[in-house]
């Protein structure tokens, strides 16, 4: 499958389209990237060079892509971290460009607006525009916790049942001609064990909720892997639970083998040192109905 992938890109390190190309493309996808920023590495660092790419650029690289009649062949659109506002006006343009080209085309947006300990970290404005526009036009959508409880208003989600109440609400509110699918890939509930993260997934009647290891690794990048990996198993076919399984299976085989750099001192997704993993993750996955 041809996938539209529209990211930032980091020089060093593996975040945004720097985590998502790279994976998709071992798995057999041919991904054609626009990058929303190109830095010289991700912003935790509190220090980076580079540019955030002009949403007129952005438009323009699209109207290349259509006048090469390259729109009709995407079969998916991934995208995940807004800079600004006008940066998500200029995705929504693409996958509006897309759908005209293809109408069965999917969108998998990673509404990346914070996280908890962290807080809101995106320019004002972008957390407004996800919640008003993107999951409105949205197929698939992939908020971990945080971002779950500000795109449905409901901040304090510490139970399943108000976990699977936001997601419900977020679902209800996407594209009705689409699969409405929500997976949120962190959860820490009230019954979570301390030494396990959990995962919910929604699609139609179907509530999934995944349990993994938690692994004491701090790293960037881990939500944009997952959000691309999570998209191909469903383009492949596979049910929303499975796909989260597997993707979840992979990512925490990518962190497993993930260690600090001796000088940052900070950790870099292992995608080349697990590339294995990424297809063939030997890690099992807890899920159960819920």
């Amino acid at each position: 499958m041809n996938i539209l992938s529209i990211q930032s890109w980091v020089a060093y390190g593996h975040v945004g389209n720097a985590a998502a190309v790279f994976p998709l493309q071992s798995l057999g996808h041919e991904v054609w990237a626009i990058h929303t920023v190109q830095f010289s590495n991700h912003t935790g660092y509190g220090a980076w060079t580079g540019m955030v790419t002009p949403p007129d650029t952005i438009a323009g690289l699209v109207d290349g892509m259509a006048a090469r009649g390259a729109l009709a062949g995407v079969g998916a659109v991934l995208s995940g971290y807004v800079g600004d506002p006008a940066t998500g006006d200029a995705i929504l343009g693409a996958v509006r460009r897309v759908r005209d080209a293809r109408q069965d085309a999917l969108w998998c947006c990673d509404p990346v607006i914070g996280d908890v300990g962290r807080g809101v970290f995106v320019r004002p404005g972008v957390a407004e525009f996800f919640a008003n526009q993107a999951v409105k036009q949205a197929d698939i959508l992939t908020p971990n916790l945080f971002e779950l409880g500000r795109l449905t208003g409901a901040p304090d989600i510490t139970t399943e049942v108000r976990a699977l109440a936001a997601a419900e609400a977020l679902a209800a509110r996407m594209r009705p001609a689409g699969p409405r699918i929500v997976a949120v890939t962190s959860l820490d509930l009230d019954d979570t064990p301390a030494d396990a993260l959990d995962l919910l997934v929604l699609h139609g009647d179907h509530r999934t909720r995944l349990r993994t290891r938690r692994l004491d690794v701090q790293v960037n990048g881990a939500g944009d892997l997952i959000a691309a990996l999570f998209l191909h198993h469903v383009c492949a076919g596979a049910d929303a639970a499975t796909a989260l399984r597997r993707a979840a299976s992979s990512v925490w085989s990518v962190l497993e083998a993930t260690r600090p750099d001796p000088v940052t001192d900070r950790g870099e997704l292992a995608l080349i040192a697990a590339r294995d993993a990424i297809a063939n993750p030997t890690v099992e996955i807890l899920a159960w109905q819920v």
